[in-house]
């Protein structure tokens, strides 16, 4: 809980944690997956410094220290969001995490001031470019999320939250 409270944490914070653990609730899952999923998401940004490239294997990491055999490392691993989670469990875990791209327009609107503070030490014109870029890597995947529950439920208003942000970039 303490590496959530970080000063340096914009988004990777607290209020993240809180978030998705509370979709974990509301996900039509098997007990045991929500568990399952539940462990992985506690510990999914454990580690968060916009300095490191390497966030998701070190909170892994400190998954399977902590956890031992019960380490649920492939899916800390799955929101590195680098390729489609191979696991059914993966894909939930990679749409609880990104379920902040559909959230209401208040809450859309803190994200993005969130990642800004983590970055807040990449100069304007470089963080614009980048995070430009992964916005519209989102925006031109076919579908956001993998799930029928979260598509449902948040794809729609996720491409206008991230459409508005590209524009304000």
């Amino acid at each position: 809980m303490r590496a959530y409270a970080e000063p340096g944490r914009g988004y990777h914070n607290l209020e993240h944690l809180e978030e998705v653990l509370l979709w974990v609730d509301q996900v039509p899952l098997a007990q045991t997956d929500r568990d399952r999923l539940s462990i992985a998401l506690f510990y999914h940004d454990a580690v968060y410094n916009g300095r490191r490239s390497d966030n998701e294997q070190a909170s892994a990491d400190w998954c399977q220290r902590d956890l031992g055999e019960r380490a649920e490392v492939e899916l800390i691993l799955d929101t590195q969001h680098a390729a489609q989670p191979a696991s059914e469990l993966g894909r939930w875990m990679v749409d609880i995490d990104l379920s902040v791209l559909g959230s209401d327009r208040l809450r859309f609107d803190r994200y993005e001031t969130g990642v800004r503070k983590e970055y807040s030490w990449v100069p304007w014109f470089l963080f614009r470019r980048k995070r430009k870029q992964i916005l519209l890597q989102f925006l031109d995947r076919p579908q956001l999320y993998f799930t029928d529950f979260f598509r449902q439920r948040l794809e729609e208003s996720a491409r206008a939250n991230l459409q508005r942000a590209v524009a304000a970039l």
